[in-house]
């Protein structure tokens, strides 16, 4: 139903109005003035007359200083105090200036001494009444019929934004009923007129108590914790919940704090924020010339947009989809019109294009972020997973040493360690020649490692939201299953980060955090969705599939895991591998590939990384650093 001031045609809303209102205002005033003088009592004929003869003087002086201190300038649905202090400001001077005019004409015949005073405490009422009235008209949305009624979560900066801009916006069938609120020092207080009833352990409580329809979380900067308790209140109260954006977001300008939006499960998945030394980063980044592999992926998308806000000399984007390069490109142009930006649409196995956009773009630092990474459908692609991951790797790790770049971060995964799938030992090898590579050249390869990646492309996010969407069943393979999970943003914000902090040949170990049990995402996803699992839609427990483990490790037991002076990065010590072997394995390698021989390929692997299948007896470790041997004796 509308709101009661929509039945004030606008035209009756205008400055002209306003002022109109004033004026009628002054000789209401002023002969109440006369009538509280006199006792509410008939006034005398004399002093009628004489009060009557000094409007001609008080009205016109009265408009002119309304007019003059600016009364119209604020907007009635805004009257505030500064608002309030123009009124008395132009009630006094203008009663001031009239009574001075009036004394020099009648000597003041006929005005008791009282009536000024009175004229204008009257004035100041009639005035800003009617201001504060509509005003408050407007912000507490007096509808015929309610809208619906709403609890929020949260009484701080946030749920009191929230309050006022649903009170203010007339479109909003919205009606705040109470607030929830663990900070017992405001319980029983409100805000906007608005209760602050209860904890938010007693959301279901209030819930019924209140008969709420909606329940809105406005805590911007909980944690996933906090976040994960308010949200399982809000599932056992039964009624639906939104939430408005992360601080991270309103932040950065790109949301209102009323634009509120369903609980994620990168809400609930996600970790404090990571605290970064931004100005060490962006001294080491800032004007230099930047290549990034894979950037149309998933990671290296993310990685190009916080890299393009430090300022690079020149952006190289180089990717093998042609679609994703176009849609990262088009992005960055648009959100980075000053960016010296550059793409080559090309493939890491291609080592003479590579070489040639290398030699093209001359970049002094390389982000390697691609790589093919869906573990069970490498399984079988045994050729494609070396061809990329391992011989990929090797041609722009080799072009950057040519090239003479400052620093190469290798992106890898904690399927590297003790991998169980050709995956992961093709990341293993990758890092296995990064890291060896350090030792031959000028270049600092750096190695950074972390667990599963939220809402990245392939993963398990976006399979159980599809899933979901097609009423299931969600696909699990064992209820034991546990993996490590990470936002975008903060992987991409600490592989930035281990670039300031490596010295070259590290393996950097991101914190992530407590593993997760993927039977709980996928609860939790269901009922994110509104619905109940085990009845809307069903859990299926598949068993693993090839190559998956239950447990993922972020670190080999041998890498002797070591702090680093960020508290979300550790290090993990390299394996050293002779290194003539090492080149006469991927060349090798090479040959397979070419030849299509995936059992030699696999002889191969198995040599590269003994810690995937059976170890070779070639394989050999020292005790105090890893160092394997391939098919040759060991250097002095």
């Amino acid at each position: 139903m509308p709101h009661l001031i929509n039945f004030i045609p606008p035209r009756f809303r205008s400055t002209g109005t306003a002022f109109l209102h004033d004026l009628l205002m002054v000789p209401l005033a002023w002969l109440g003035a006369y009538w509280l003088r006199f006792n509410l009592e008939t006034i005398p004929d004399d002093y009628l007359q004489a009060g009557l003869f000094a409007l001609l003087i008080l009205l016109p002086v009265q408009a002119a200083t309304f007019l003059f201190l600016g009364l119209y300038r604020g907007i009635w649905r805004f009257s505030s105090l500064p608002d309030l202090l123009r009124i008395l400001k132009a009630i006094v001077i203008g009663t001031a200036i009239a009574m001075a005019t009036l004394f020099l004409i009648t000597r003041g015949v006929g005005i008791p001494r009282s009536v000024p005073l009175l004229h204008a405490l009257l004035l100041v009422v009639l005035l800003s009444g009617p201001r504060l009235l509509y005003r408050w008209l407007k912000d507490h949305h007096l509808y015929l019929s309610a809208g619906q009624r709403v609890l929020i979560v949260g009484s701080g900066k946030a749920g009191e934004m929230l309050t006022r801009d649903i009170l203010r916006n007339r479109r909003e069938a919205f009606q705040p009923i109470a607030f929830a609120d663990d900070n017992r020092r405001r319980h029983k207080r409100e805000i906007h007129g608005i209760p602050v009833a209860g904890a938010c352990q007693q959301i279901p409580d209030l819930v019924r108590e209140h008969e709420i329809d909606l329940i809105m979380i406005a805590i911007p900067s909980a944690t996933s914790r906090q976040m994960r308790r308010v949200v399982e209140y809000c599932e056992q109260a039964g009624v639906p919940f939104r939430s408005v954006p992360q601080l991270q977001d309103l932040m950065s300008g790109n949301v209102q704090i009323n634009q509120l939006r369903e609980v994620s499960i990168e809400d609930l998945l996600g970790r404090e924020p990571v605290s970064l030394d931004w100005p060490e980063i962006r001294q080491a980044l800032a004007g230099k010339r930047i290549l990034v592999t894979g950037a149309g992926g998933s990671i290296g998308s993310e990685l190009c947009r916080q890299l393009a806000a430090l300022g690079p000399a020149q952006l190289v984007l180089f990717e093998n989809s042609e679609f994703n390069l176009y849609t990262i490109e088009m992005e960055l142009r648009q959100h980075f019109p000053q960016l010296n930006l550059a793409y080559q649409l090309g493939d890491v196995t291609d080592a003479a294009y590579l070489n040639h956009a290398f030699d093209q773009h001359r970049p002094q630092v390389v982000f390697h972020a691609a790589a093919y990474k869906h573990v069970p459908m490498l399984e079988p692609q045994l050729r494609q997973a070396l061809r990329n991951n391992v011989l990929g790797t090797q041609n722009v790790a080799l072009a950057a040493h040519r090239c003479g770049c400052s620093d190469f971060v290798l992106v890898s995964t904690d399927k590297a360690v003790n991998p169980a799938n050709i995956m992961g030992a093709s990341k293993r090898a990758a890092e296995i020649f990064c890291q060896n590579l350090n030792r031959q050249s000028q270049t600092r390869f750096i190695t950074v490692r972390f667990g599963n990646v939220l809402g990245s492309a392939g993963s398990v996010i976006p399979l159980f939201r599809q899933q979901i969407a097609s009423g299931g069943p969600l696909t699990v393979t064992d209820p034991r299953m546990e993996r490590y999970f990470m936002t975008i943003p903060e992987a991409c914000q600490l592989i930035m980060q281990t670039m300031v902090l490596g010295q070259g040949g590290e393996i950097f170990v991101l914190d992530m955090g407590e593993p997760v049990k993927i039977s709980y995402l996928a609860e939790q996803m269901i009922r994110l969705s509104g619905k109940t699992p085990g009845e809307d839609i069903e859990i299926e427990y598949i068993g693993l599939r090839p190559g998956e483990k239950l447990y993922e490790e972020l670190f080999h037991e041998k890498e002797q895991l070591e702090g680093t002076a960020h508290e979300k990065v550790r290090l993990a010590r390299h394996r050293r591998v002779e290194w003539a072997a090492l080149n006469a394995t991927l060349e090798q390698i090479s040959a397979a590939c070419e030849a299509m021989d995936e059992a030699k390929l696999l002889e191969l692997l198995h040599q590269l990384v003994p810690e995937h299948g059976p170890k070779p007896e070639q394989a050999e470790k020292s005790d105090s650093a890893e160092v394997i041997y391939l098919n040759s004796s060991p250097q002095s």
